[in-house]
Formats: C-alpha cells, sequence, structure tokens
C-alpha cells in the first residue's frame, strides 16, 4: 500500500525530516545527465531531434565526464533550461557570465 510522504514525516522526528530534506536537495543538485533528462521525462531519441542529432550520440554525450560548455549548454537549452556557471568562494557566489558570449 502506497503511503504519502507527508504521513511518514509526520511520523519522523524534526532532526530526521531536515536531514532528510537536505538529502534529497543535495541528491537533486548533484543529478547526472541522464538523470536530469529522465526527471525531466524526455527521451534520448526526443532529445535527439530536439538537438537534431541520433540518439546515439545523446547516449554518448550523456556518458561523457568532459565537454564543451556550448554542448552543454544546448543540451540543457533543449529540455527547457538554461545553463549557468557560478563560482562559489567562502565569502560569496559569483555568475560567470561566459555564456552569453558563447554563440548559440
Amino acid at each position: 500500500m502506497a503511503r504519502k510522504w507527508s504521513e511518514l514525516e509526520a511520523k519522523m522526528g524534526p532532526e530526521r525530516v531536515a536531514a532528510s530534506r537536505a538529502r534529497a536537495k543535495k541528491i537533486i543538485e548533484e543529478m547526472p545527465l541522464q538523470q536530469l533528462r529522465n526527471a525531466r521525462q524526455m527521451t534520448q531519441t526526443r532529445l535527439a531531434e530536439v538537438l537534431e542529432m541520433d540518439q546515439g550520440n545523446i547516449s554518448k554525450l550523456e556518458q561523457r565526464t568532459d565537454m564543451y560548455l556550448s554542448t552543454l549548454r544546448s543540451y540543457v537549452e533543449a529540455m527547457g533550461g538554461a545553463l549557468e556557471i557560478r563560482a562559489v568562494f567562502p565569502d560569496g557566489v559569483v555568475k560567470i557570465d561566459l555564456l552569453n558570449k558563447l554563440s548559440a
């Protein structure tokens, strides 16, 4: 029998709820490309159509650990998102404006 998250959460202590939410947030923030595409409910075939490339190329792209920023930006934009790059320092975060200079 499926249970609602709110029912389970009501039985947990505040520390456990906070830890669970923090873990979920971290998982979402660090999602690999394939999981991101799946979460956006998009198939490799559909993404390939939008990017005008073969489905096999999407599969290879999702396995890469190193790629051009313009390729990553196109991938994210094809799913309806926008790619941003940030530098995180102990005293603050700075958005890097490099992507605006890349050609679409």
